[in-house]
């Protein structure tokens, strides 16, 4: 039979797999529609582990949060490229699997993983599905389910490449939300001092008395320098000592106090971090977004 440019057009906009795969799939089974699209979902485990090596840096984070607003799923799911992450096929996967993290709140990403779809279909099966359609690796990387029993959650997105979600003591669920924007601009380490680990302090005391010694000051003056470098250094890397990026003449901490709350946890996701991707400063951005 001859295989036309209409049938694999029709089996394209069946199936979103590139042309060739239809005219191939279309070739073996003769011209037979649906025998090419079942054969091209048996492919899709063999497709899968061809492109599994390759790196998925990109991708979307996906927040999901309940109608009482006491739980949140925060998601990240990964491709090869950015173009990959803008199509309907890639963003309907990435919802389907963010409704499914809200509806079974799984503790980690190991059991996520282990769900069955409603149609019976293993997320194994369903990535294996994506990546023979978009042609790209794909990667359900992460996800972290937040709840409360009777604090505010703030949830906020920068774009879909960085999410942050919080859990407020008091205060509001406006509160939340502006802290949790804060967040995604400064990446803090922490909430407060206590949380720094004792090494980690240490190490960079032992850099800044250094630093201090080869001043040449009289030692009165270098115990001065390194105090305040120590707290220069806790400020920056901790939620409630850094500057509030709406209102820099307040820190989160005092923020919080004046509001009667208290950040109990944050989490912050960035698409691709720790896959040899550098982070970036969204700070600018987030106060552009802010004052815009």
């Amino acid at each position: 039979m001859t295989i036309t440019a209409s049938l694999v057009k029709e089996l394209r906009e069946r199936t979103g797999a590139g042309m060739m795969d239809c005219k191939k799939a279309l070739t073996e089974t003769n011209g037979d529609m649906e025998a090419a699209i079942d054969l091209m979902r048996t492919s899709g485990a063999a497709k899968a582990a061809k492109k599994a090596g390759r790196v998925a840096a990109e991708g979307l984070i996906k927040i999901n949060i309940s109608t009482d607003k006491k739980t949140v799923t925060i998601l990240e799911v990964n491709s090869e490229t950015d173009f990959i992450t803008k199509g309907d096929a890639f963003i309907g996967f990435v919802d389907m699997l963010g409704a499914l993290a809200l509806k079974t709140t799984p503790a980690n990403i190991e059991e996520f993983l282990s769900q069955t779809l409603d149609n019976g279909d293993s997320l194994e099966k369903a990535r294996e599905d994506i990546i023979a359609k978009v042609g790209e690796n794909i990667a359900i990387r992460r996800v972290q389910t937040i709840t409360t029993d009777s604090g505010f959650i703030g949830a906020y997105k920068h774009g879909d490449r960085i999410a942050v979600v919080t859990v407020l003591e008091g205060g509001d669920e406006a509160l939340a939300k502006d802290i949790a924007m804060h967040i995604a601009a400064t990446k803090p380490e922490c909430i407060t001092e206590a949380e720094l680990s004792t090494d980690l302090l240490e190490r960079e005391k032992v850099i800044f008395a250094k630093q201090a010694k080869e001043s040449g000051k009289p030692s009165n003056i270098i115990e001065k320098m390194i105090v305040g470098r120590m707290k220069k250094f806790v400020n920056e890397i901790t939620l409630y000592g850094q500057s509030f990026v709406k209102d820099p003449g307040t820190t989160v901490g005092k923020l919080a106090q004046s509001n009667n709350a208290q950040v109990k946890s944050f989490v912050r996701f960035k698409v691709g971090e720790g896959i040899g991707k550098e982070e970036e400063n969204f700070a600018d951005e987030v106060m552009a977004q802010i004052q815009g």
